[in-house]
């Protein structure tokens, strides 16, 4: 599916949806305004904060991101800017982790899809709210591990994060069921528009249930040697 066309507005305020959404859904801190984006400090010691760029697509501007990078000395600093890993790379120094596949800023309609979610046979959901996070479990009657979910929303938009379907368990419409139920969720509670990070393995999932691509996203790691590391 081609990628959205939209206007900037409109483009500052999805990413600041996310930000907004993302820092509740992992219980981090309130993310500070910059003059090109945004600054979080999440707390973990391989991910001590991250800095996100407002601008996406054609609006990121190389002389933007080389200042930005260049300003990071410490390690454990995580870059997030919304264009093509391949040529943000290019832009970003010695010392940098460039994840080689791109993530995706993607939105959908809420409700996406009308009716009531079903939870396949040998299956169980689980859904709780703590802290203003919607967190959805579904697991075998043994209670395994199969799937899960979290929702975090923040007025008219809601964050859809961390989804996840354990490798057995592929296939056999429990992402479709934990995005499903989130989406019914997020527009009970007032959501307009979902909005979330994907991977290129969860973009085909997200894609058939109605999400669109408003643009690629690279993540990048200050390690300080440019040894290979992960989020």
């Amino acid at each position: 599916m081609a990628t959205k066309t939209i206007t900037g507005d409109f483009v500052d305020g999805v990413v600041r949806a996310w930000v907004d959404g993302w820092v509740v859904s992992r219980g981090a801190a309130p993310p500070v305004r910059e003059p090109w984006g945004f600054t979080v400090d999440v707390g973990q010691s391989a991910h001590v904060s991250r800095h996100v760029l407002a601008a996406v697509g054609d609006g990121v501007e190389e002389q933007t991101v080389r200042k930005v990078a260049d300003g990071v000395t410490a390690t454990g600093v995580w870059l997030k800017v919304f264009q093509d890993p391949a040529l943000v790379g290019r832009w970003l120094g010695d010392g940098w982790w460039v994840d080689p596949e791109p993530g995706w800023l993607m939105t959908v309609p809420l409700p996406a899809h009308g009716g009531h979610a079903r939870v396949p046979d040998g299956y169980r959901l689980r859904r709780w709210t703590r802290g203003g996070v919607t967190r959805l479990l579904v697991t075998t009657p043994d209670g395994s591990f199969a799937a899960r979910g979290q929702l975090a929303p923040t007025g008219v938009t809601a964050v859809f994060d961390q989804i996840e379907t354990a490798p057995g368990h592929q296939r056999r419409g429990l992402g479709s069921l934990v995005m499903r139920t989130l989406a019914e969720t997020a527009a009970a509670e007032g959501a307009e528009t979902g909005v979330l990070a994907g991977t290129p393995a969860g973009r085909a999932l997200y894609e058939s249930l109605g999400w669109t691509v408003t643009a690629p996203m690279t993540s990048a790691k200050f390690t300080g040697d440019g040894r290979a590391s992960s989020d």
